[in-house]
């Protein structure tokens, strides 16, 4: 973790790419209102941990915001696993990351990134049994919902 604010990560980045990260931050914030958003420079994104409850107040992290020069991702941990109804998400290449870049203006609409921010929410606070019996529960592993 890290003592910078995210406001001061975010500036040396250019301004449509800002514009993008707050507004998928605020989205991120307004759809799982305990969302704990975390600064982690070192991977150069912020990072959305989701608490799962338990003795030991134990969180999971499920999603990010990750800007670049030319665009920004919006990520979750548990992708591979996730329903992608609207065949977003790419990543195929990564063990379960799957992400999808915006750009302002992009073309992926706000109803379509709620739908991911509240799906990755939902799988990342599934037990691990869980989220293998839906791996395992898939008819093909390639089908567009894992794409």
């Amino acid at each position: 973790m890290s003592d910078l604010p995210v406001e001061a990560f975010l500036a040396s980045y250019p301004p449509e790419q800002r514009a993008v990260a707050e507004f998928l931050r605020r989205l991120i914030t307004r759809l799982v209102p305990d969302a704990i958003e975390r600064l982690r420079p070192g991977w150069r994104l912020i990072g959305y941990d989701i608490p799962i409850g338990g003795p030991a107040g134990r969180s999971v992290y499920f999603a990010f915001v990750a800007p670049e020069v030319e665009h920004v991702h919006l990520g979750f941990e548990y992708g591979m696993v996730m329903d992608d109804v609207d065949r977003v998400l790419v990543g195929n290449n990564l063990k379960r990351v799957r992400y999808v870049t915006l750009r302002q203006g992009t073309e992926v609409s706000e109803p379509v990134l709620a739908r991911l921010v509240r799906e990755g929410a939902r799988v990342a606070a599934m037990s691990r049994g869980e989220r293998l019996a839906r791996l395992l529960d898939r008819d093909d592993p390639q089908s567009p919902n894992l794409r």
